[in-house]
């Protein structure tokens, strides 16, 4: 059986075709590859029970919204007319979910960052009670919904290296400081769009970088403990005030040391259309 018919053959499943196509050996997927080759699996033995098997695996797991209702998966099409994808999430606990590899990486996002996201969509929310949905969404919309689809969570003990990501100071956070990656420095990609583009990875794809202090202890923590303290951190950090959207990095996502292979040549890093100067100050 061809892909194509594979698909076909699982109308109003996930399509497992589509599943097929993500390398779970890539670097970025380390944080959400158990679950989601567990997921595939399910997919390919149950493709119509997908969504609900989304909601038990979260009844388990006794995740929280924004707005303290337990976490939950429901069909696209339960998703009552009229009604905001966000606000829907905030007043039910559910979250309205397509076959698709969109929003199959959103739900990785939700088991792996429940916290984040829950406080993702409580601002989001709390947005729209305020102003309606309307053709504009406005400034914390806008830069609420770029964090849950481009966000890279760049975790760093050095400021110094803070401060050249800000600056644009390519050679040297990416080629001189190169061992301090994984040691003072990493970079976790959280955006769900971001992930679903990097299943077919091009060197240009690039994401919004959210800056997180972390002490030195912290890469020496093992997985677990660190996307915990990660959970945490980001989503106290994303409920303080105004959110400015001048502090995202630009972040070209193969760039990263260890996450693809061509970029152990200093020269994957002279091309000024990807890694461009600088065009402001560090905040």
């Amino acid at each position: 059986m061809t892909l194509q018919e594979s698909a076909s053959a699982l109308e109003g499943g996930l399509s497992v075709a589509g599943l097929d196509r993500i390398d779970w050996s890539a670097p970025w997927l380390a944080p959400y590859q158990q679950r989601g080759r567990r997921w595939r699996e399910r997919a390919h033995a149950d493709p119509g029970g997908y969504v609900r098997m989304l909601a038990s695996e979260a009844g388990e797991a006794g995740h929280l919204t924004g707005a303290g209702r337990p976490l939950s998966f429901i069909e696209q099409s339960e998703l009552p007319p009229r009604v905001a994808y966000e606000t829907h999430i905030a007043q039910t606990g559910c979250v309205p979910t397509r076959r698709n590899l969109h929003d199959f990486f959103n739900a990785l996002v939700w088991f792996t960052y429940p916290g984040v996201k829950a406080m993702l969509n409580a601002r989001q929310s709390r947005a729209i009670e305020r102003s309606g949905v309307g053709a504009e969404r406005g400034a914390e919309r806008d830069f609420l919904t770029l964090f849950d689809e481009n966000a890279l969570l760049f975790v760093c003990a050095d400021p110094s290296l803070s401060t050249a990501l800000k600056a644009f100071e390519w050679r040297r956070l990416l080629i001189e400081e190169r061992a301090a990656w994984g040691e003072r420095c990493e970079v976790r990609v959280f955006g769900h769009a971001l992930l679903e583009k990097l299943i077919a990875p091009y060197k240009a794809c690039t994401g919004h970088a959210w800056i997180v202090a972390a002490p030195p202890e912290y890469f020496a923590w093992p997985g677990e403990r660190r996307g915990a303290w990660l959970d945490r951190t980001v989503a106290a950090s994303l409920g303080e005030g105004v959110l400015d959207a001048g502090r995202y990095a630009p972040l070209p996502v193969l760039g990263v040391p260890g996450f693809w292979p061509a970029n152990v040549d200093p020269l994957f890093y002279d091309d000024p259309q990807v890694f461009r100067a600088g065009r402001r100050r560090p905040r």
